[in-house]
């Protein structure tokens, strides 16, 4: 790598720190607020009007050969200053831009992630409108027709893959906002396609291979979600073999208790929900996993009960170590892997696999996201 560019990555990323820690202070971008009306395929694209926006993909393949693998592929938008104040210089810095690439090998026992990070300036990064591209350099994921094409190539891992959805969007909360907490803004607007069909091709150690497989997309913005006094969060999103669907967002609070807006949705085969609030499920830590690398005690396993849909379910990583330490973007550490989901529905057999993200462990997020 050159030395000015070098330079200008290490002071993105010092800005980025800055911004980081800064990111629930503006008052200038538009809260998140009830009454958002999503309309598709437009709001697959970004919006600039909110401080901070990410695209999250992740999803299980399957090679020819019968090897299993996870991915995740996540974009970040973190606005510096708002529309209506941005300079109209092609050198001027309004946008940071981040991404997050993961890989589990799950016969090798072997997690591999990289990371980017850009300005959105010059055309090196950005997030076009109103159709849906989000991009870093060559890492991009893209609307066409009705088909996500996502590509990334780091060192040892190359994705090219293309993901159907099989349901419609489900917004997740109620009158288009998802509530993080009391008190307005503490809120998102969040919707996911929780079936998409994926075919494409990974090239792994060196090694090329056709996969097929299920995919999960999150599409999230807002301007300020977690209050001072919440740490963190634990998210699961489960594809469960009878056609179902289940995303679980529980919000930690400082004193150990669980936020009383921490909520879920449930999608059935057909792509219908159902809101499920805190007290319409449990979730118990079974086993805990140590990082060597950042000392952090992270659950490892979970009993999931939802007792009005006959749900006990037991969620399990596929292997333990799948923590990434982001010193080179959003500087946030966090648990984010595949699991497969064991239990039954009133009394039947059921499996399932997921991914599930565990954030604030290493230090609170609260009134940084």
């Amino acid at each position: 790598m050159k030395p000015n560019r070098i330079i200008l990555m290490v002071t993105v990323v010092v800005i980025g720190v800055v911004l980081i820690s800064r990111i629930g202070g503006s008052q200038e971008f538009r809260p998140a607020l009830p009454g958002w009306i999503f309309v598709f395929p437009r709001d697959h694209a970004a919006h600039p009007e909110f401080k901070t926006e990410w695209w999250y993909y992740t999803g299980h393949l399957t090679s020819e050969q019968g090897e299993p693998f996870s991915y995740q592929l996540t974009f970040f938008r973190v606005g510096l200053r708002p529309p209506d104040l941005q300079a109209r210089s092609a050198w001027a810095l309004h946008t940071l831009y981040f991404a997050h690439l993961a890989l589990t090998d799950i016969h090798g026992r072997r997690f591999v992630y990289h990371e980017k990070v850009d300005r959105g300036a010059l055309g090196l990064s950005g997030a076009a409108v109103p159709h849906y591209r989000v991009w870093i350099e060559t890492w991009q994921a893209e609307l066409q027709g009705e088909e996500h094409h996502l590509q990334a190539s780091a060192k040892d891992l190359t994705l090219n893959l293309r993901l159907t959805p099989e349901k419609p969007p489900v917004i997740h909360g109620e009158n288009g906002l998802s509530r993080k907490a009391a008190g307005e803004g503490y809120a998102s607007h969040y919707y996911s396609l929780t079936r998409l069909a994926t075919n494409g091709r990974l090239t792994y150690q060196g090694h090329t291979f056709a996969v097929s497989g299920q995919s999960w997309m999150d599409h999230e913005f807002s301007s300020s979600q977690l209050a001072p006094d919440q740490v963190g969060w634990d998210w699961f999103s489960l594809q469960l073999k009878d056609g179902n669907d289940l995303m679980l967002y529980v919000l930690r609070r400082q004193d150990g208790s669980l936020d009383p807006h921490s909520s879920g949705t449930l999608i059935d085969p057909r792509g219908n929900s159902r809101l499920l609030k805190l007290a319409d499920f449990q979730i118990q830590p079974l086993e805990f996993w140590h990082s060597p690398r950042s000392r952090c005690r992270y659950p490892s396993r979970w009993r999931i009960v939802v007792p009005g849909y006959g749900y006990e379910l037991e969620v399990q990583p596929t292997i333990s170590d799948q923590e990434l330490l982001t010193s080179q973007s959003t500087r946030v550490t966090y648990w984010e892997g595949s699991v497969q989901v064991r239990g039954n529905k009133q009394g039947e057999p059921l499996a399932g696999w997921g991914y599930v993200e565990l954030t604030g462990y290493a230090g609170s997020l609260g009134g940084k996201f």
